[in-house]
């Protein structure tokens, strides 16, 4: 099963964008998130919707946050981006007579909404100021300026 990388490649181009000293396209934020444009796109509309990020059409229009980083929450983006499913586990559904079958998907189906409950309150508590305040340090640490940081989105980055 493939993993859902929605979330890590919105949070990417999220944390570009607060570098970025204007309005960013679709096309650049899809170079960062290795993705196509209308992807991205898909994906804004969720986060305009949730009134994190707003767009403006034309020459020098693009995507711009609207809302402080601080009161962004991984978890809103998770939300913003359709919720998509947080584990790639399962249970086996091929025979929902048999007694064993059933009593192997309760004990798991437990396990697993404790699990996913845990994650998204973690996910509740880290902010996109957070993850900003920790790309920083990491970007002081290796010598690296930070006025270079919106380049860097158009190389893949």
């Amino acid at each position: 099963m493939n993993k859902d990388s929605r979330l890590s490649g919105v949070l990417h181009a999220l944390l570009h964008m607060a570098e970025m000293p204007g309005p960013a396209t679709s096309e650049t934020l899809a170079r960062a998130m290795s993705t196509n444009p209308v992807v991205v796109r898909r994906l804004m509309a969720g986060l305009r919707e949730a009134g994190f990020v707003a767009s403006a059409k034309g020459h020098g229009g693009g995507w711009v946050l609207c809302c402080p980083l601080e009161r962004i929450t991984l978890r809103d983006i998770h939300e913003a981006v359709g919720a998509p499913a947080l584990l790639a586990v399962g249970h086996r559904s091929d025979n929902p007579e048999c007694l064993v079958e059933q009593a192997v998907n309760t004990a798991l189906q437990g396990a697993y909404q404790q699990a996913e409950a845990l994650l998204l309150a973690r996910l509740g508590e880290v902010t996109l100021a957070q993850l900003s305040a920790d790309f920083h340090r990491r970007m002081l640490a290796s010598g690296r300026q930070p006025h270079g940081v919106s380049e860097e989105i158009g190389h893949g980055h």
